[in-house]
């Protein structure tokens, strides 16, 4: 057995082992992809305790769904909110069963019993400092005579001056939500709605826990509208945007996959009139997708669904190395021998690879792990496509395989009429067109890099996540204030520091509100301070507690017996006491603790706008420890910085290519590359004359054209002149189906995916249009 048998069958032995694994995988470990769209994105790789702060705000949302139930009238919402809880009752492995809202009252005001004293709002402690012992006894008589004077929170005698009521009064002004009949209730003025807050059971991310929850909440909304018809239902929450995701991403893989297959099969019939191309081209697309999977699954433990949307058009220019294969078959005489024919163009099917690959891997050099994955998937693919042809095509594709069809010979026809560039007087004109064009569209090329752009989800969900975050008056999760020092006191220290300047924001109407645990937790030294001022104007013999006494005809021993009833709430508040409690539920989202580099808090931000934005963002300039934390923005322009840092890349990726082909073409060099490069710059001309900005994308999009282009070249330069058909059939074939793919995914409903399909749709036909103009013409 000769070598090429020995290399055919193991290749063939390595291909079940692939088709052993993927089964494995798939159908014993059921993987699924996964869709968190922030694993397309850099980690913060100056500052860890930044990024720790945006995960530590981003996970705190990822397994909480808020379901709010609405009707005109409080009992229409009750009873639809009841049957859509109903329903989730059945599912109890699904969703976290959540404590009525009397029962959590209950909880939630037991524990401030022996913390009150020290509890009290801002304006308290102003009072405290400047008002007179008759102002507070004034303040004590109105809140035990008069029954309008706000509600009482236990006796009167626990909190004669409404210290702690006013406190808790502000607390509860952090959030809309109100107890109500034993549930959760909110308003919008013109319905009242049923808040149900859910937290899964399962990660939002699992698409395996969409597949279950989902059909789950459309019963259950179903259930609900039975119940009363004109029940508004909203739903916010990662889950839903997370499932929608992978809808759509699996509907763009099964378009994506679909289309190019077609276009393929058509393609391969229309040119050789035989299926057995076509199972070849379809051999060499499968092996290079399943050997590309398995190899980013070993690297990176998992796969996200993005790079198989990309993998399922960027693994079909694996395709080129079997057309060409097969074109050169078509075209070469029937007594040649395939491996003969192989050993002939195996100069170009090297290159045309390692060229390509060289554009793939331009992605490794990103900091983004889905684009790491992108380029280790198509670059393998690449590779085992590469070897499928040089392995089995020569045994496979015989010389009486195929027959050229009327589409070849028509097409072969056009070649000898297509225009070449010289130094002629017509060319040199065009050229300085061109160069017009190019100018004036490039200076009209535009920049934009906001992240938004990664995703597009639909409009109702998106109207949906603004309403029930205008009904609970939600914080931002995105922009916040970052607060940080060398332990826990200091933390809180410098929150009311930062604290004490937004407060003066909301009274001129910046900013809508503020959540920071230095509400719920005031610093040991503000709680030491509180009961200094409490003991001096309110508790001390002939303080305001003595003359109240006196004023409603008690004794001396009532006054001892209250004051000392009064301090037993006086007990110092920390910050782990209050996280370990059960009030501290909604607000632990706010808490770093022990970073590793100190300790770190939060402060999230209600109610926030443009007009705004300037004036809170300088609240914190001059503060120790105090951080603005603008994630957007902060994410926009690290993608800003690697879309320059990759179009350098671009640069450097051609002067590679351009010293791997030097050895072979020499001063033909040009020829092979020119074509990739007008074609690049023809496309960001067109884009900026047609008001389309630059992203990320696009960028990438033109480093992979650099491969494909070069690809074109490549086989027009191993064939030089324009007498034999194989290098125009090839490339045209190759274009028509690269088209077909990018199309597709120009068809993306993803801005990101549109735009690296429409830069590799127009460019693709650019390089197509351009490659026969930059041969030689040879008599």
């Amino acid at each position: 057995m000769n070598l090429r048998k020995w290399f055919a069958l193991a290749w063939g032995l390595v291909v079940c082992l692939l088709l052993a694994a993927d089964g494995t995988l798939w159908l014993g470990k059921r993987i699924a992809p996964d869709t968190d769209i922030l694993a397309l994105l850099p980690a913060e790789e100056q500052d860890p305790v930044l990024q720790q702060a945006f995960v530590h705000m981003v996970d705190s949302a990822q397994q909480r769904l808020v379901v709010a139930i609405g009707a005109p009238e409080w009992s229409d919402a009750r009873r639809a909110a009841e049957a859509f809880q109903a329903v989730l009752a059945r599912h109890a492995d699904l969703f976290v069963p959540q404590a009525a809202a009397d029962e959590l009252q209950s909880d939630w005001l037991g524990q401030w019993s022996r913390h009150s004293l020290v509890l009290m709002t801002r304006a308290a402690q102003e009072n405290l400092r400047h008002r007179t012992a008759d102002y507070w006894v004034e303040a004590a008589r109105g809140r035990l005579y008069n029954p309008f004077s706000g509600p009482k929170l236990g006796a009167w005698r626990d909190d004669p001056f409404g210290l702690f009521g006013d406190w808790v009064q502000e607390r509860a002004r952090e959030t809309p939500v109100r107890p109500r009949d034993g549930l959760l209730f909110v308003s919008d003025g013109s319905r009242q709605y049923v808040l149900l807050p859910l937290v899964l059971q399962a990660p939002a991310f699992s698409i395996a826990a969409q597949q279950r929850v989902m059909p789950v909440l459309r019963e259950a909304d179903a259930a609900a509208r039975a119940q009363v018809a004109t029940a508004d239902i909203l739903k916010a929450g990662v889950i839903l945007h997370a499932a929608d995701a992978s809808e759509q991403a699996a509907r763009e893989v099964s378009t994506i996959g679909m289309g190019s297959l077609i276009g393929v099969i058509l393609l391969m019939w229309a040119a050789f009139r035989s299926p057995r191309p076509i199972v070849l081209i379809l051999l060499s697309i499968g092996v290079g997708f399943l050997g590309a999977f398995i190899v980013c699954w070993t690297l990176f433990g998992r796969i996200h669904l993005l790079t198989l949307v990309f993998g399922a058009s960027l693994i079909g220019v694996a395709q080129d190395y079997g057309i060409y294969f097969l074109c050169s078959r078509l075209s070469t005489a029937q007594e040649t021998d395939s491996f003969t024919l192989l050993k002939r163009i195996m100069p170009g099917l090297l290159l045309t690879l390692l060229t390509t690959v060289t554009g793939y891997m331009g992605l490794a050099l990103t900091p983004f792990p889905g684009l790491r994955q992108m380029a280790l998937f198509s670059a393998f693919g690449l590779i085992f496509a590469w070897l499928t042809v040089a392995a089995w095509f020569p045994y496979i594709a015989g010389a009486k395989a195929m027959q050229a069809g009327a589409l070849v010979r028509r097409y072969g026809a056009l070649l000898p009429r297509w225009p070449a560039w010289t130094t002629r007087p017509a060319s040199l004109a065009v050229s300085g067109l061109f160069m017009v064009f190019a100018v004036a569209g490039c200076l009209r090329l535009g920049v934009n890099d906001d992240i938004r752009l990664l995703q597009n989800p639909p409009p109702q969900m998106l109207k949906q996540d603004m309403a029930v975050g205008k009904l609970l008056d939600s914080p931002t999760p995105v922009q916040f204030f970052l607060v940080r020092a060398e332990n826990a006191e200091l933390v809180l220290q410098r929150e009311e520091q930062l604290t004490a300047r937004l407060d003066n924001l909301i009274a001129q109407h910046r900013l809508g509100g503020y959540q920071a645990l230095s509400n719920w937790v005031p610093s040991l030294r503000t709680q030491q301070l509180r009961r200094e001022l409490v003991d001096d104007k309110l508790l001390q013999d002939g303080a305001a507690l003595s003359k109240l006494g006196a004023d409603i005809e008690e004794g001396k021993d009532w006054a001892a017996a209250t004051r000392a009833h009064l301090l037993e709430s006086a007990a110092p508040l920390t910050p782990d006491e209050f996280l370990a409690s059960s009030a501290a539920e909604p607000w632990r989202f706010l808490w770093l603790g022990d970073t590793g580099k100190g300790t770190a808090g939060i402060v999230a931000l209600r109610g926030l706008d443009r007009a705004g934005m300037s004036a809170v963002r300088e609240a914190g300039t001059g503060l120790e420890g105090v951080q603005w934390v603008d994630k957007v923005e902060g994410i926009s322009s690290v993608l800003g910085k690697y879309r320059a840092y990759m179009g350098w890349v671009v640069l450097v990726s051609y002067a590679v290519v351009l010293a791997l082909l030097w050895p072979r073409y020499r001063r033909d060099t040009w020829r092979v590359l020119a074509p990739a490069a007008v074609a690049s710059i023809a496309t960001l001309a067109l884009f900026g004359l047609c008001g389309q900005a630059l992203q990320l994308f696009h960028v990438l999009a033109l480093m992979l054209l650099l491969g494909v282009g070069v690809d074109y070249g490549i086989f027009m330069q191993e064939h030089p002149g324009r007498k034999e058909l194989t290098p125009w059939l090839a490339t045209g074939l190759s274009a028509a189906s690269t088209i077909l793919s990018f199309g597709l995914l120009g068809l993306s409903h993803t801005p990101a995916l549109q735009a690296f399909g429409s830069t590799m749709l127009a460019g693709t036909a650019l390089v197509w249009l351009l490659v026969p103009c930059f041969g030689k013409v040879q008599a």
